[in-house]
């Protein structure tokens, strides 16, 4: 293994080219074309799974028993405790390491200073930077610094503006087999790869979400016609120019005032019949024949089934196991060589940049519920504040009769006076570990249901008043930080068809919004408990309560007014449950449909996201027909519980949240990180509930390259301070010793894994941030060095150069035995 400053080279269209070569760059005519544009229409056959004629995958392997043992082998090991007290490195005592160091970070300075009067100075310095290794070499470099300042020339853009820097110290790999595992290992691993990508390539165009565009790319040379992509095409917006700011213009007007259900769209006249557990439309209200149906496709449940089989085998074949462990294992290393070559070029590139630096970059919290989105201290002084303020108001019926909050707290004896964060009881401790149940007792003020319903529920007497100023308290601190967002998740549970008119009620009343925040619906598992309690017949009428409203809106918004407003800032759907809790039943074409399932066991957890995905693809594609935005489906997955919850989420959602135990799935962990699934992490939420925060995997999956963020789940159980998302950020850091790169890099991974429009995005991270590379990126807004851009680019480039080369190879293969068979002239070839 060798390091050098490689130039840019085109990538040899031969697919007979050495594979795994880690010297290629992607050339400019290869690049995702960063223009929006209309989205292709569907498929025309609901359900159609995606046809390959160019192989036939086959998971059975001679070795599948010998590579099983050894991927479980490799993965049961315990991590040893290593004896080493201190740094794995002496220097002799007569080295003068703090000299020398003294002395590097005084020319660092020196450069900063120099930088907008010299910047070639800085140019020139970062080029040397790496190869400084002794005081000589300082002296000589500042030599060198003083003669530039003469006769050095300004390398400066059209626009006067500096130069961006994007060569870095690359790691290439000699030798023919560069993999690790044989040929026909690589082989049967890569097709397989590229089933998996294909499957959820399908799933993802079919439902309108995103597909990571390079990705795509690689994977329309081995198919027979062009992958549909979806990448913001939205109604057609104002382009934002390069130089504009990054705040995005503010509307003077409150979005849910003045709005006049007059002037809302027109009602379309369709009618709406859930058959089988999915919504379908009809052209006519008063006559719902499949003559009448609109052609609103949605994935047929045989061929889920189908492609679920698929991803289950490839999981736990071995050879492929024991291949992407090696991937996995190889990525991680590449990039500690790449920070041990390239870390003082990323910092000199960050503080080149004026003004930005990681508390000045917008960071979005992915993943936090808005009923736990304040901190205790927070809800225990309005708490205090309510009961001075409204002592007598009628909050809660008991027996018929209305308690005032005095009366409430009398009942309870206590006074605003006792009232502690202590008595309060809220955050999560030692005893939740591993106790889901008790974590959401947490959830009770004082240990007392009733304070929950009062304070921090959308639906109560008072009409989730309380609850909406404390959430407009906290979008207030959000506005003021300036640069920090939230995704808050609201619960529709699908008891009542009449949930979504009062959660949009209260928002829409109560004035609950902000620019710096947007809503997620999640949806939570508790079929079994409304069952239990004859709350509903069967799961059908769940899903009926939970999308029927979403459908009628859409045909008339007349007929939901204020829902109408509050959806347009609705991004998405979760789902939401302990995961751990034991499932009695496998999802298969045996399983009984939604309306014949009326026993009290839940349904799995792919049962449920196969149903939220179909009637929300389904939905999807009326509100495009209707010029409405889409939406995406994002659940908590992998948090616990068996494996193939994340095979669910990685077909049929756009990004999911937690995603702990990919670390037990090499597979499953590789593909997340080929296809870039955005993973939203919360490490202090799981370090309560489930895995312990030095065995969190955050650190690793960043290092491999996979798409993660942070988030704090629930402040309110697991963050102190007024500020939690930096609280997250801040924790993590000084854990696991993250640099001001890896920082900013996470912080610009969770804006493009948010639900915020285009538009923003475009204000927040820059105009071209749809493009694939380093031209994606924009310093200047982002404080991410476009050498650590590049350096995800060209790797990602590999690893799908590795597969798709791999596959490629055997299809000619494939031909030049055919041809030497038949002794005849194969048409197109020469």
């Amino acid at each position: 293994m060798s390091s050098s400053q490689l130039p840019a080279q085109p990538k040899p269209k031969s697919p007979l080219r050495k594979r795994g070569s880690l010297q290629n760059t992607v050339s400019p005519d290869l690049r995702g074309v960063a223009t929006a544009k209309a989205l292709p229409s569907q498929r025309s056959l609901p359900g159609t799974p995606v046809c390959h004629k160019h192989f036939t995958i086959d998971l059975r392997t001679s070795m599948d028993g010998k590579y099983k043992e050894i991927a479980e082998e490799l993965f049961t090991r315990s991590l040893a405790d290593s004896e080493m007290r201190s740094a794995p490195y002496e220097f002799p005592e007569d080295s003068p390491i703090e000299q020398l160091e003294e002395r590097r970070h005084r020319l660092e300075r020196q450069i900063s200073q120099d930088v907008k009067l010299e910047p070639d100075i800085l140019l020139r310095a970062k080029q040397d930077f790496m190869k400084i290794d002794s005081t000589a070499d300082l002296e000589l470099l500042k030599e060198q610094n003083e003669v530039c300042v003469d006769h050095g020339p300004k390398e400066r853009d059209n626009q006067g503006s500096l130069i961006l820097e994007r060569e870095f110290q690359r790691v290439s790999i000699s030798g023919e087999e560069k993999c690790g595992v044989p040929f026909t290992d690589l082989l049967d691993a890569a097709k397989c790869v590229v089933k998996a990508l294909f499957i959820r390539e399908k799933y993802m165009a079919l439902s309108m979400q995103s597909f990571c565009r390079t990705t795509a790319r690689y994977m329309q040379e081995l198919g027979e016609k062009p992958l549909e992509l979806h990448v913001y095409e939205e109604i057609p917006e104002t382009p934002v120019a390069a130089d504009a700011p990054v705040h995005p213009p503010v509307s003077k007007t409150h979005p849910y005032e003045g709005q006049d259900p007059k002037n809302m769209p027109l009602d379309v006249g369709y009618g709406l019949k859930m058959v089988d557990g999915v919504v379908h439309v009809y052209t006519k209200s008063h006559f719902m024949e499949k003559n009448t149906e609109l052609d609103l496709p949605y994935p047929d449940l045989q061929a889920y089934i189908t492609d679920m089989n698929m991803m289950m085998a490839l999981i736990i074949n071995g050879p492929v196991k024991s291949f992407c462990y090696r991937r996995l294992q190889y990525l991680s290393s590449k990039f500690q060589m790449h920070i041990l070559l390239n870390e003082m070029k990323e910092l000199a590139a960050q503080r080149k940049v004026p003004h930005r630096d990681f508390y000045n970059i917008r960071k979005v919290d992915t993943h936090i519920h808005a009923s736990s989105c304040m901190n205790q201290k927070h809800l225990l002084r309005f708490i205090k504040r309510a009961m001075k303020k409204y002592p007598a108001e009628i909050v809660h019926m008991e027996k018929g009769k209305g308690q005032t909050l005095m009366e409430v707290f009398e009942s309870m004896n206590l006074t605003a006076y006792d009232l502690s964060v202590d008595t309060l009881d809220m955050h999560a401790d030692r005893n939740t570990f591993h106790r889901f149940d008790k974590f959401n007792a947490k959830y009770n003020p004082i240990g007392e249901s009733i304070l929950r319903e009062i304070f921090i529920k959308t639906d109560n007497y008072i009409e989730g008043k309380y609850f909406a100023h404390i959430v407009k308290e906290v979008m207030s601190d959000l506005e003021e930080s300036k640069y920090q967002n939230a995704e808050l998740r609201l619960s529709i549970y699908g008891r009542s068809h009449d949930e979504w008119d009062k959660l949009a009620r209260w928002a829409v009343r109560h004035k609950v919004y902000s620019d710096n925040v947007r809503w997620l619906v999640q949806v939570p598992r508790l079929f079994d408990v409304y069952r239990t309690k004859n709350q509903l017949a069967n799961f059908q009428e769940m899903l009926e309560n939970i999308f029927l409203p979403l459908f009628e809106v859409t045909i008339n918004p007349s007929s939901h007014p204020e829902l109408h407003l509050f959806l347009q800032h609705v991004v998405g759907f979760d789902s939401v449950d302990d995961e751990s809790k034991p499932e009695h039943h496998i999802f298969n074409l045996d399983s009984p449909l939604p309306f014949d399932w009326t026993e009290e066991d839940n349904p799995p957890y792919s049962y449920y996201l196969y149903y939220m995905y179909a009637n929300m693809t389904v939905l999807n594609h009326l509100r495009r027909k209707r010029g409405f935005h889409t939406f995406v489906l994002r659940p908590h997955c992998g948090e616990a519980g068996p494996i193939h919850h994340l095979v669910s989420g990685f077909m049929l959602s756009e990004s999911i949240s937690h995603g702990l135990l990919l670390r037990k799935a090499p597979v499953l962990q590789y593909l997340y990180y080929l296809a870039q699934v955005g993973i939203a992490m919360s490490p202090l939420s799981n370090n309560s509930l489930f895995l312990s925060y030095h065995r969190n995997p955050l650190p690793e999956y960043l290092s491999r390259g996979l798409m993660v963020s942070l988030s704090t789940d629930d402040p309110l159980q697991f963050h102190f301070t007024k500020e939690p998302l930096m609280e997250e950020y801040s924790i993590a850091t000084q854990v696991w010793k993250l640099s001001s790169c890896d920082m900013c890099e996470l912080a610009r991974n969770s804006v493009l894994m948010s639900g915020f429009t285009h538009k923003v995005k475009n204000y927040w991270l820059g105009p071209g941030y749809v493009k694939e590379g380093p031209e994606s990126n924009d310093i200047r807004r982002s404080n991410v060095p476009d050498i650590r851009v590049a350096f995800r680019y060209e790797t990602l480039c590999e690893e799908l150069q590795l597969i798709t080369q791999a596959v490629r190879s055997e299809e000619l293969d494939t031909i030049e035995e055919e041809d030497s068979l038949s002794m005849a002239p194969i048409p197109g070839w020469q």
